[in-house]
C-alpha cells in the first residue's frame, strides 16, 4: 500500500479545513514556516534559536512532517558538509496569506507589543498587493536555488 493510501485511510474527515490542519495545524509547524518566511532561517540550528524555544526533537519531527507533506524541501549546504538547507516549496509559499492573516488576527486580539506586532501591521496595511510581492520574493529565494 502506498503512503498516500495509508494516509487516506487514517483521515477522519474529507473537510478541506480538517485536511489542511493535518499538514500545518500545530503550533510548531506554523512557527517553522513563519521563520522560513519572515526570519530568513534556513538551517536546523537557526530554528532552534527562535524565541519560542522549540526542542531539537520536536523540531526534527516537524521538519520531517513538513518535508513529507511537500511544504518544504531539504538540500545539502554546499558550504558545510554536515548542514542542510531548508526551503519552502510552492505549496509552502502558498501558506503566506494564512500566516499573514494569523498575524493580523493575533495583533488585533492578543497582548502583543508594538515591536512584535510591527510585521503584522505592515502586512495588514499592505494587503494582498504586498502579500503577492512578498510571495514573489520568497519564490526567488526558495525556489531558485537551495
Amino acid at each position: 500500500m502506498r503512503a498516500s493510501d495509508a494516509m487516506r485511510e487514517e483521515m477522519r474527515s474529507n473537510c478541506p479545513i480538517s485536511l489542511a490542519l493535518e499538514v500545518f495545524g500545530d503550533r510548531w509547524s506554523l512557527l517553522v514556516v513563519r521563520d522560513l518566511m519572515f526570519a530568513g532561517k534556513r538551517h536546523f540550528r537557526e530554528f532552534l534559536k527562535s524565541d519560542e524555544k522549540i526542542s531539537s526533537r520536536i523540531l526534527a519531527d516537524r521538519l520531517d512532517s513538513l518535508l513529507e507533506a511537500g511544504v518544504i524541501t531539504r538540500s545539502d549546504d554546499p558550504t558545510h558538509r554536515q548542514k542542510a538547507i531548508y526551503s519552502l516549496t510552492e505549496k509552502g509559499i502558498d501558506l503566506f496569506p494564512v500566516i499573514a492573516q494569523i498575524g493580523i488576527w493575533g495583533r488585533a486580539y492578543r497582548p502583543v507589543t508594538k515591536e512584535s506586532a510591527a510585521a503584522a501591521a505592515e502586512l495588514e496595511r499592505g494587503g494582498p498587493r504586498l502579500w503577492r510581492k512578498t510571495m514573489a520574493e520568497l519564490r526567488r529565494t526558495h525556489l531558485a536555488h537551495p
